[in-house]
């Protein structure tokens, strides 16, 4: 928890509370940038309806991933019906007609994916960064790089067992004596090994400065039948909450965990001292 820099002893945070800080800092994130990417996909659905079956993207500021249409469409919250002009416009409606606790509708299992992912990340990368310092020392240029490359390479391989359990949860509704009955059976079936199925193209998307995976045909296929349905326009449906929310999602993120660390220096400091 100390070191020394130029005779000047530095009071450093622990792992335990670099955990705390950057999961602070997801939760808070979420709970704020989450209204945002419901506007969005609610203006999508707007002009496409998401047929049963299709996928469309969620986010909650933090990480992105993919949603299934459920069954009973009419009843979910991307499928509720509006008369939206425009982001503003959604907004109000949707609080007025539905309650502002509909601006966090699909919250929860975002959750499950971004606070872990989120805290192994930071956590990883800070301990990692000053490993490498110390030991290459503090003016190489490379260490964030290699620090940030390994941090995601653990957080991915963390979460990949829970991507595919949400993805499951997602395709329907089960309880939790099902889901226990899916991991097991699956395990039994094919080994431990199984539930990191999908590791390595989640590993090619997510690593800083990895190869991109090949676009596949599909995506141009969708994008042909939006533009000769809506226009160009349509391909920029949502774009303006997409892009609000960007800058402040990754500035509440940084800024929370970095004030976190501050905050927890500072009570080390303290306990030092006394």
């Amino acid at each position: 928890m100390e070191s020394e820099t130029e005779g000047i002893p530095i009071i450093k945070v622990t792992p335990l509370q670099q955990m705390f800080a950057s999961c602070t800092g997801a939760i808070l994130t979420s709970l704020m940038m989450t209204p945002m990417d419901v506007v969005k996909i609610r203006l999508q659905a707007q002009n496409n309806p998401f047929p049963k079956g299709k996928c469309f993207v969620y986010s909650n500021g933090l990480m992105d991933h993919l949603c299934v249409c459920e069954e009973e469409a009419n009843k979910v919250w991307y499928k509720k019906p509006g008369n939206f002009r425009g982001t503003l416009d959604a907004f109000l409606k949707i609080v007025r007609n539905e309650g502002i606790k509909s601006l966090w509708s699909g919250l929860p299992p975002t959750l499950v994916m971004a606070v872990p992912a989120t805290v192994i990340y930071f956590t990883c990368y800070d301990q990692l960064t000053a490993l490498l310092r110390s030991k290459l020392g503090e003016n190489e240029t490379r260490i964030p790089i290699v620090a940030g490359i390994v941090a995601r390479f653990g957080a991915v391989t963390v979460i990949s067992p829970l991507e595919l359990i949400r993805t499951k949860m997602q395709s329907k509704k089960f309880s939790y004596k099902e889901l226990h009955q899916f991991v097991s059976k699956k395990v039994s079936e094919d080994g431990w090994i199984s539930l990191w199925r999908g590791w390595a193209p989640t590993v090619l998307r997510d690593v800083p400065f990895s190869v991109p995976m090949p676009l596949h045909m599909s995506t141009w296929i969708i994008m042909k039948n939006i533009v000769a349905k809506n226009g160009f326009s349509g391909l920029f449906t949502g774009i303006i909450p997409r892009v609000i929310k960007i800058a402040p999602a990754c500035a509440i993120m940084i800024s929370t965990y970095e004030f976190g660390k501050a905050f927890f220096q500072k009570q080390n400091v303290q306990r030092q001292q006394y």
